[in-house]
Parts: C-alpha cells; sequence; structure tokens
C-alpha cells in the first residue's frame, strides 16, 4: 500500500466540503474518477466529492476507506474499483473478499447509507481477463441482490459493448484502458440516471 501514501496523505488533509442544499455523494475509487474532466458539473443535482486516487485497487479502497471516506460524512457512496486488482494478478474471489471488507467498513462508519458499486468495466488493454471481469461482476451482483437496498449495482458494461460484445476503442484513450470523452458521456448518462433513481428531481 506504500504506493498510494503521498496521494492519499493529500486526499486525507483536503478540508471537508461545507454541505450544501443537495445530497453529498463521495465518489471513490481508481484513477477511472480521479482522470474524470469536470465529475462535478457532470452531476449538478447532487454536491460530488471526488476521492479517487490514481492506480488504486479495490483493496487499496479498503485499507484506506476509514482514513479518507467518513470524515466527509456523504450521504451515498459510489465505488469503482477492481479491475487493477484483475490486471495485479487478483483472482476473483480476492477481488469480491476485497468488496465485502470495504462494505464491511462502510456500515461500521457510515450506517446504512446508499451505496451503488459500479460493476468493473471490460476494457480493450484487458480482454483477457474477461472471463474474470464477468465473475467479479457476478458475485458482487449477487451479493447486493441478497443485501437489497440501500445497496446497488451499477451494470456499465451493458452501455459499453457493441453489436460484437466488444468494447470499442472509441471509448477508450489510446492505452486501451483508461475512458475517453466518449466513454465519459456514457458514464455521465447511466451513473445520473442511477442518481435520478436514488435523489428523483423535484417535479
Amino acid at each position: 500500500m506504500q504506493w498510494y501514501e503521498d496521494e492519499v496523505a493529500r486526499l486525507a488533509q483536503r478540508p471537508v466540503e461545507m454541505a450544501d442544499a443537495r445530497p453529498k455523494v463521495v465518489f471513490y475509487g481508481s484513477s477511472t474518477f480521479t482522470r474524470w474532466p469536470g465529475l462535478a458539473q457532470s452531476f449538478p443535482q447532487v454536491q460530488t466529492v471526488n476521492l479517487g486516487f490514481g492506480g488504486s485497487t479495490l483493496a487499496a479502497c479498503a485499507w484506506f476507506f476509514r482514513q479518507l471516506v467518513p470524515r466527509q460524512q456523504p450521504d451515498a457512496l459510489l465505488l469503482y474499483a477492481g479491475d487493477n486488482d484483475l490486471g495485479d494478478g487478483r483472482t476473483p474471489e480476492e477481488v469480491v473478499l476485497f468488496y465485502e471488507h470495504l462494505m464491511a467498513s462502510i456500515t461500521a462508519t457510515l450506517g446504512g447509507i446508499p451505496v451503488c458499486f459500479i460493476g468493473i468495466k471490460l476494457s480493450p488493454a484487458r480482454l483477457h481477463l474477461r472471463a474474470s471481469v464477468t465473475y467479479a461482476n457476478d458475485c458482487i451482483r449477487q451479493r447486493i441482490a441478497a443485501t437489497g437496498p440501500p445497496h446497488y449495482y451499477l451494470d456499465v458494461n451493458a452501455a459499453m459493448l457493441d453489436g460484437r460484445d466488444q468494447p470499442p476503442l472509441a471509448l477508450f484513450e489510446a492505452d486501451g484502458l483508461h475512458l475517453s470523452p466518449q466513454g465519459y458521456a456514457v458514464w455521465q448518462r447511466e451513473i445520473g440516471a442511477q442518481l435520478d433513481r436514488l435523489y428523483p428531481p423535484a417535479p
């Protein structure tokens, strides 16, 4: 975990966001959040707090959670991590255990706030991990279904695969791993719809 220490220390020193009239939603996870240009502007219906840190694994998110997230006192939490764990050679079973450890910490410190886990994306650079991505996602989805609200699973892959069931290169940067502006547009639509379900717009 030493690789993350500097960035985590910076996030831990970040002033607590003063709450406004909107629900405060923490985005917690890997560089998919860290690298998102204009994340706050993408979701004006909520007050966003971006606590992503580059290259983070689900294991790292569980390890640093108590240091970073509870102090912001979020109303809801969006999680994205897991693909870096699999890319580092972790098994799907280990990813699920990291998820369960993180959820236990969330419940112990924040109680029953809404938590939405965004399913691990399938990227061109990691097509060789497709079976592991699918299995990890299925296991986490099943656990969330068994728990029910306020825990939610958001499947982004369904909106990111083409007619050949492949992730289009246009949705990713040249490295085939990080999202392009077109990829973020898909995520904005899918996450925005989830936030609207959690916090329905005023009529």
